[in-house]
């Protein structure tokens, strides 16, 4: 009876798009419900061969290396027929990782995400691997991960915005030549390549709609798909998980061609609740590279807004990267006195007002636009979650357009 009390006192649902209290849990929970499509994966082994990559030093041959081009294992989510075989578990992503780079010769030694996710391998998403696509054309979204990070680190959120009716690609967070991300220029502009080089591969799909694309990405992938943005023409909008775009102002104005005051498309920027000036002091990137012009202040020719999420740490924004965490390394990065349940609730906050913004800009869903034109009360999100803060782009022209 007691059990029982207290789940009903803790107990949060998501209900026609609202978010309420949910049950305590000691593990990640995605909250929110599928939308109205079924969701289909498939995993594309392809090169980008305008780029050299050297191949694997042991273990793998020169014809698995690709030629020495760049690897690009994509990962695409999309809207799909129904089917019945069993959907993709957390071991079925983990074991993805196996072949990032070396396709066909897995490399399950240093596979780091089997020991990471080992308790949560039996869980089940909601794509189904090979589903047939349904016979309808899509909006694009490229998701570009955090520092060195697999494709699928938010497969959750990608899920939930193929089953609302977008395509969604993503593949790995890589240097220019090495596995890792390098914290760099280059590495930036590696992953904004990656970015371009999926657009491009996504017009070749035949449930896709090139005239609406967007970039959504969390931590070190903010920095790149700002830069991708600012790049490529064919991207309409931006949504930013907690960005590194933000931290490392140095490095945009190093790129020169990147002008974040000259931007015109709208940008979704959430911010997490333990920022402070004194902790980014102790960031041991190179100053340059952390002093600069605020992007977002600089962000004044498209709409723009911010949504701070008061209970949430910066890992927190990865639904692969909660599921790893155990009790004790929750409470490394907590926030005030935020818990699991208050981090379910507020990731699937997260990933609504993403689905409305996206709504919002690629299919012009007047419903959406009121959604995010009310006050996050007014949308049912409890007190001491999140606030939102809009700024409507300074120019005449449509916010849409370059």
């Amino acid at each position: 009876m007691k059990t029982q009390i207290l789940i009903a006192c803790f107990s949060l649902c998501i209900c026609f798009g609202s978010v309420f209290a949910v049950s305590q849990t000691s593990s990640f929970q995605f909250l929110q419900k599928p939308g109205p499509y079924p969701v289909g994966l498939k995993v594309v082994d392809q090169y980008d061969r305008s780029r050299t990559y050297p191949a694997p030093s042991t273990g793998s041959s020169k014809s698995s290396a690709g030629e020495n081009a760049r690897p690009l294992q994509t990962l695409i989510w999309y809207p799909s027929l129904k089917n019945m075989d069993e959907p993709m578990t957390v071991g079925d992503y983990t074991q993805l990782a196996d072949t990032e780079i070396r396709f066909g010769a897995p490399d399950k030694e240093n596979n780091r995400w089997r020991s990471r996710l080992k308790t949560s391998s039996d869980i089940p998403l909601w794509a189904v691997l090979n589903a047939k696509e349904a016979k309808e054309r899509y909006p694009v979204l490229i998701y570009a991960p955090s520092d060195s990070s697999v494709s699928w680190e938010n497969a959750d959120l990608c899920e939930y915005l193929a089953s609302y009716g977008y395509v969604v690609l993503a593949s790995a967070s890589m240097g220019v030549s090495t596995r890792d991300m390098t914290n760099d220029l280059g590495g930036i502009n590696a992953q904004a390549r990656d970015i371009s080089f999926l657009i491009t591969y996504a017009g070749s799909l035949p449930d896709t709609d090139l005239s609406k694309v967007a970039v959504v990405s969390w931590s070190w992938g903010g920095i790149s798909s700002l830069f991708a943005a600012a790049r490529d023409p064919r991207i309409d909008a931006l949504v930013s998980m907690d960005g590194s775009m933000r931290y490392y102002p140095g490095l945009v104005k190093k790129a020169a061609d990147v002008h974040p005051e000259r931007m015109t498309i709208p940008l979704l920027f959430f911010t997490h609740g333990d920022l402070s000036l004194e902790a980014l002091a102790k960031d041991d990137a190179p100053v340059e590279d952390r002093v600069g012009p605020n992007v977002l202040n600089a962000w004044i020719d498209g709409d723009l807004f911010i949504g701070h999420m008061l209970g949430m740490s910066h890992p927190e924004f990865s639904s692969m990267f909660q599921r790893k965490k155990n009790a004790q390394s929750y409470e490394e990065d907590q926030v005030a006195d935020y818990g699991r349940d208050d981090t379910n609730a507020s990731y699937a906050w997260v990933a609504l007002y993403t689905l409305k913004f996206l709504n919002t800009y690629l299919k012009h869903d007047a419903s959406a636009k009121v959604f995010l034109q009310s006050t996050p009360a007014e949308n049912g999100v409890p007190k001491h979650f999140m606030g939102i803060t809009f700024r409507r782009a300074q120019t005449i022209s449509d916010s849409n357009s370059r």
